[in-house]
């Protein structure tokens, strides 16, 4: 009987230091994970790619979280449903952070997705003639950012920080404009001569190099960040995710995969 007991009791103790021993490794894996949130492309498939082929060199596990717009991720991270974030560029962060009374933070520059004006009936930004018909992104960030880009080849005048159509100063060409939300603007050139996409939306959608009549080039001012609440920004997590994000590795995987036409930071 004594024996019996001893043995239940040793079988107890057993199973209360595997019990501890199996939390204590979940929590050990769970400190090492970080959820972040990216629109699919190519911040997705860059994201995809460090937890693959990076982060388990380093002791890290990456949850990628698909968004298909840019309304929603930074309010999932305000929420606390993901760490850290990968699709905007910081003037898009601050005006958020403006806007909701939040604290985003950038961790730094990681890649640049280039807007471009494309078409699909226009071969050159010379022939596109007076009164064209033009479509720009509907959100103050990316329709500042198009009118500056269409200024920077003179073919329109503007305020010093634009946000709207209504801080052209100069149309010469009297191109009409049409506001349209980003995800649908490459469908927008079934119907005008020509449209301002970023990247994001543009790759996906098979808009081609050789239907871009104007691009941005490496000295823009929009390149993407990764973004994270404040008290995040010195977690171990964030720093080896981000020094991934911009290593030589994802360097190479940028050109392979995207043929110069997405930026990484420098």
């Amino acid at each position: 009987m004594i024996r019996s007991t001893m043995l239940k009791a040793a079988a107890v103790g057993v199973a209360a230091i595997l019990s501890l021993t199996a939390c204590g490794a979940g929590s050990e894996s769970a400190a090492d994970t970080i959820k972040v949130g990216a629109l699919a492309v190519p911040a997705g498939d860059m994201l995809k790619y460090v937890s693959k082929e990076l982060a388990p060199k380093d002791g890290l596990s990456v949850d990628y979280k698909e968004f298909s717009d840019y309304n929603t991720p930074n309010a999932a991270l305000s929420d606390g449903d993901i760490d850290a974030n990968l699709f905007q560029n910081t003037t898009f962060m601050e005006t958020y952070n403006k806007a909701s009374g939040k604290d985003l933070v950038s961790v730094g520059k990681v890649y640049l997705p280039p807007m471009a004006l494309y078409s699909n009936d226009i071969a050159t930004l010379s022939e596109l003639p007076d009164g064209a018909s033009i479509a720009v992104p509907n959100d103050p960030t990316n329709e500042g950012r198009a009118l500056l880009l269409l200024a920077s080849k003179g073919l329109i005048k503007v305020k010093e920080n634009p946000i709207t159509l209504k801080d052209i100063t100069a149309n010469p060409k009297n191109f009409k404009f049409t506001e349209i939300e980003n995800a649908s603007l490459p469908q927008a050139l079934n119907d005008k001569d020509a449209a301002i996409v970023t990247l994001a939306f543009a790759l996906p959608a098979g808009l081609s190099a050789d239907k871009q009549l104007l691009v941005e080039g490496e000295d823009s001012a929009f390149y993407n960040v990764l973004a994270v609440k404040a008290e995040m920004k010195d977690d171990p997590r964030v720093q080896k995710l981000f020094t991934m994000l911009t290593s030589q590795d994802m360097r190479d995987f940028l050109k392979t995969e995207f043929k110069g036409l997405v930026i990484p930071a420098s």
